[in-house]
Parts: structure tokens; sequence; C-alpha cells
């Protein structure tokens, strides 16, 4: 029984690392995108111009997203603590 529930959390911490990770990445890659085609368009070919908007961006992101993604996290930490004694009377 406490195998099956490791392997639960093990799941359900992985999804959400995929959750809270998903919102920075994909504007990266969409900023990211744009750029690249924007420096094609113009030849524009400065390497720190992509850098800089993506970083730029995903710093926003999180700013933007940072209540939402903090109750994730403690919400998952609150159903791993509350489950310790659950686990320790049964095993």
């Amino acid at each position: 029984m406490f195998q099956t529930e490791i392997m639960a959390l093990s799941y359900r911490a992985l999804l959400l690392i995929l959750l809270l990770s998903a919102p920075p990445i994909l504007i990266s890659m969409v900023l990211g995108l744009f750029v690249a085609i924007f420096q094609a368009a113009t030849q524009i070919q400065e390497q720190t111009l992509s850098f800089t908007v993506k970083l730029f961006a995903v710093i926003f992101t999180v700013i933007l997203l940072g209540p939402w993604l903090g109750q994730m996290i403690l919400q998952f930490t609150n159903t791993i603590f509350n489950g310790i004694p659950v686990w320790a009377a049964a095993g």
C-alpha cells in the first residue's frame, strides 16, 4: 500500500513540474520564434537580442503567474505533510 502511494505522489509531482514549467517555456518558445523571424527578415544577426527578449518574457511570466505557481506548490506540499501521519500509522 505504501509503495502505491509513493508512486501516486511521484506521478503527481512530475505532473506538477510539467504544469509549472509549461507557461514560461511556451512563452519563451513563441517569442523566440517571433524574434528569429524578425532577425531573418531584417538580417539583424545580434545574438543577445533573442536571449534578452526571452529572458525578460520569462521573468515577467513568472512574476505574473507567481501566486498561482506558489499556490500549486503549497497545495502539493500540504498534501504530502497531511499524509505523513496516515502513512506512519499504516506502516
